[in-house]
């Protein structure tokens, strides 16, 4: 039998399809997001739909009008990428259907760790860094930003200003002190 017509997984209408693991809910937690976060991924989803799918579609229209299909390039790559957009956007509707907005200036008068906070640590060779605890789909290591299901937010969680946590990291256990907690409005 052909591959195209076998499954590759079990649970193919389970999985998350286009989701890097790092990017996968674990079994039954919910989607937490900021405002910010779901922001930009409506901002994507919107500019899937109204301007690269369409854009795509009248390329692959006018690849197909030239004739023989089979050594289109314009037609083949086309109805790729096709398949590509269609995926995310099965994604990302998938995801905000799923998410719970969470706002962390709601949170502002309590200086416990929670979804949303801005925390700043100390690691055991005096290195200062602030994070802040964003949702699945918001991770971005470049701007401090850790999932809450890291093993870093994990540990910071119900934390104060002042306790030391633990946890295993991808080097081994490691030891830090939280500084500082805020809870800031999160950029899109």
């Amino acid at each position: 039998m052909s591959r195209a017509f076998t499954r590759e997984t079990a649970n193919d209408e389970d999985e998350e399809e286009g989701a890097e693991p790092a990017l996968r809910l674990p079994q039954g937690t919910r989607n937490y997001i900021t405002p910010g976060g779901h922001a930009r991924i409506r901002a994507e989803l919107e500019q899937l739909l109204r301007v690269e799918r369409p854009q795509v579609v009248s390329v692959v229209q006018w690849a197909a009008s030239n004739g023989d299909r089979s050594e289109n390039a314009d037609y083949i790559y086309g109805k790729r990428r096709l398949r590509e957009i269609d995926r995310r956007i099965r994604f990302l509707t998938k995801r905000l259907d799923q998410a719970e907005i969470v706002d962390p200036a709601r949170r502002a008068n309590t200086k416990q760790v929670f979804f949303g906070a801005t925390v700043t640590i100390c690691d055991e060779q005096g290195l200062e860094n602030t994070y802040q605890i964003v949702g699945v789909d918001e991770t971005d290591s470049a701007r401090g930003r850790i999932s809450w299901v890291s093993p870093l937010a994990r540990a910071l969680l119900k934390s104060h200003a002042g306790d030391s946590v633990r946890f295993q990291s991808p080097a081994g256990w490691r030891e830090v002190e939280v500084l500082n907690v805020a809870y800031l409005s999160i950029e899109p």
